[in-house]
């Protein structure tokens, strides 16, 4: 199982907010209420957003919110997260780059080092990453 990383992107610049690291098999809960596991304060991210699940091997990305999540400007429902996408939170809410990498590499990037994600194309979000 992969760990996961969540990074709060700058609106204007998509440069580094903030940043999050999560261990596998957890539940990480996403929104604007104080007993998610990121809280993000913003009127049109839902009190209870998103969660991103594991599912199988990989991690499932389950959109609660009223106003929705988008990935490349497309309003998904439930998708399979892949390294290097970028969701965002309503259609003009904040935006999250997402890395997926191994225990090893959680470890680098604690100790400073990059972990190098590549951002995915619309083509990437397919018919075959939508979970039913």
């Amino acid at each position: 199982m992969l760990v996961i990383t969540l990074t709060l992107l700058h609106p204007l610049k998509s440069t580094p907010v903030q940043k999050w690291n999560f261990e596998p098999n957890k539940v990480i809960r996403i929104g604007r209420a104080n007993d998610n596991d990121v809280v993000l304060y913003s009127a049109v991210v839902s009190r209870h957003h998103l969660e991103i699940r594991p599912h199988k091997d990989d991690w499932a990305l389950i959109s609660l919110g009223s106003n929705g999540t988008f990935v490349n400007g497309r309003k998904i429902n439930k998708v399979l997260v892949k390294d290097g996408m970028v969701i965002r939170l309503a259609s003009s809410g904040p935006k999250i780059l997402i890395q997926l990498g191994s225990d090893d590499q959680a470890v680098s990037a604690s100790r400073g080092k990059n972990v190098s994600a590549k951002p995915i194309s619309s083509k990437d979000i397919s018919k075959e990453t939508v979970i039913n």
